[in-house]
């Protein structure tokens, strides 16, 4: 880590969804966009057409724009404008987002008949809090994951990225999750960030990272300057931090063995 912070290589950090690398990494992302080229890559960065379970409503609702459609249009923008503002490629690999993910075989007969009825029948994810934020991926996301490891690799093959970023998964979003997954295949390139806000109120899981001999390092500069980046995220920011207040913490990474 402090070997490449010397140099100048590009680095690309993995983003689970349109906010998720800035708030979690925006400081050094920021202050190393000066030095290098960073590159961005979100990889669920889609709704899909309703009907939508009853969790991918209320998330909705929490937003700015009240279509799912065009929320995920409206999200594709600021992290785009923000991304350039600091300097920064940014990629959307286009992946639905596991609010709005269904599932590639029919749980029932007649299940178009249940999507209209019921929709968390026909959802890979029927609820956020007994499903997404469980823990456990789906087994009909494994073939997801094997595509997504792919691209992984051809994004550090035409971007020579020295580095690779990706969330250690903290609150275990499976979106995270799997954005973490996608990225096992560079562990000798891989640097794990914490996520933010999730590690206010969660810790990483110390298992995973003592298999991976990880050690913490912190970055602190540069945090002032952060918290409008994340406000400019207007269709999120009120929904993430309802009492106006954004807590400025310092960025936590994990480096493992042979950093």
């Amino acid at each position: 880590m402090e070997r490449s912070l010397a140099g100048d290589a590009p680095w690309l950090f993995l983003s689970p969804h349109l906010d998720d690398a800035v708030l979690s990494c925006g400081a050094l992302i920021e202050a190393q966009a000066r030095e290098r080229q960073v590159i961005v890559a979100t990889l669920f960065t889609e709704a899909a057409p309703s009907p939508h379970t009853r969790a991918a409503r209320s998330f909705v609702r929490q937003c700015t724009v009240p279509d799912a459609g065009e929320l995920f249009k409206a999200r594709q923008s600021e992290d785009r404008a923000v991304l350039q503002d600091m300097g920064v490629q940014s990629i959307h690999l286009g992946e639905v987002d596991a609010l709005f993910r269904r599932r590639r075989k029919p749980l029932v007969l007649g299940s178009s008949a249940w999507d209209r009825l019921l929709p968390e029948f026909t959802h890979r994810y029927p609820t956020y809090r007994f499903d997404i934020a469980l823990g456990r991926i789906a087994k009909g996301d494994h073939p997801l994951i094997r595509q997504l490891r792919g691209d992984v690799a051809t994004l550090m093959a035409q971007t020579k990225a020295e580095l690779v970023f990706c969330p250690v998964a903290v609150g275990r979003h499976v979106d995270h999750l799997i954005t973490r997954e996608a990225a096992k295949g560079h562990i000798e390139d891989l640097i794990l960030y914490s996520d933010f806000p999730y590690d206010l109120v969660s810790e990483p899981d110390a298992t995973h990272l003592t298999r991976l001999g990880c050690v913490p390092w912190t970055w602190g500069e540069g945090l002032d300057a952060k918290l409008p980046r994340i406000r400019q995220y207007e269709t999120q920011v009120d929904a993430l931090f309802p009492s106006g207040e954004i807590p400025l913490k310092p960025e936590t990474y994990f480096l493992p063995r042979g950093h």
